[in-house]
């Protein structure tokens, strides 16, 4: 039978379980407005599950560890879960063409657990703070300022009727509209046409549909794909 301090006790380890888990929600609801594939359940359990394995980690073997002869590290349950949730970061991570995608979602369910270790830990003040800091990162630097702004790179594949005059006129399009041609592949295909894969850096506030436009003015390209 439960004494009832110790109900009182686990009613208050529940209520930070709710705490970590509404923090990491709040997370979540940014990444979910921005339609990543984390979202508010995602780190709401990630917050909460690790809210909970501090707790255990913290209170979980006090029976033993006050037991002459026995020596327990504890810290040893609350390490897991940094590397544990790794494993669920680096599923969030993915490579299409040449962009990376996920680091950002992976980054965050990361530190979403980090929130819950905190708030499970007791440290009330630090894991809602600390909650507060990465939501105004993540609104403050998903916006397009113009001192964070970085080139961007584009993958095209183009499949030309006569690369011999095709090539130099695709050169001079992307000259004219400043676009960078950092890589180009090259393969005949077997009806006769020729496969171009190239990579751009493209200028600032270079858009996907001028890309297209500008792509239309040669009357070799049958076909592209951005």
């Amino acid at each position: 039978m439960f004494e009832m301090n110790e109900v009182f006790l686990q009613l208050e380890f529940f209520g930070r379980l709710i705490l970590a888990g509404l923090c990491g929600a709040a997370v979540g609801y940014e990444r979910k407005k921005s339609m990543k594939g984390a979202g508010i359940r995602t780190h709401f359990i990630v917050a909460m599950a690790a809210a909970l394995i501090m707790l255990v980690s913290k209170y979980g073997f006090m029976d033993v560890a006050t037991l002459p002869g026995h020596s327990v590290d504890t810290s040893r349950v609350a390490a897991s879960i940094v590397s544990g949730v790794g494993f669920l970061g680096a599923g969030l991570i993915f490579v299409r063409k040449y962009t990376i995608n996920g680091l950002t979602t992976a980054a965050g369910v990361w530190a979403t657990s980090a929130i819950g270790m905190a708030i499970g830990g007791g440290m009330y003040v630090l894991g809602i703070l600390s909650t507060v800091t990465i939501l105004m990162a993540q609104v403050f630097l998903h916006r397009r300022w113009q001192f964070l702004h970085v080139p961007n790179t584009e993958q095209i594949f183009v499949i030309v009727s006569n690369a011999a005059e095709a090539i130099p006129q695709i050169h001079a399009l992307f000259e004219k509209n400043n676009l960078e041609i950092l890589n180009i592949k090259m393969e005949v295909l077997a009806d006769g046409n020729t496969s171009l894969d190239f990579v751009i850096k493209e200028p600032q506030a270079f858009k996907p549909a001028a890309l297209m436009e500008v792509l239309k003015e040669c009357p070799h390209i049958l076909s592209f794909e951005l």
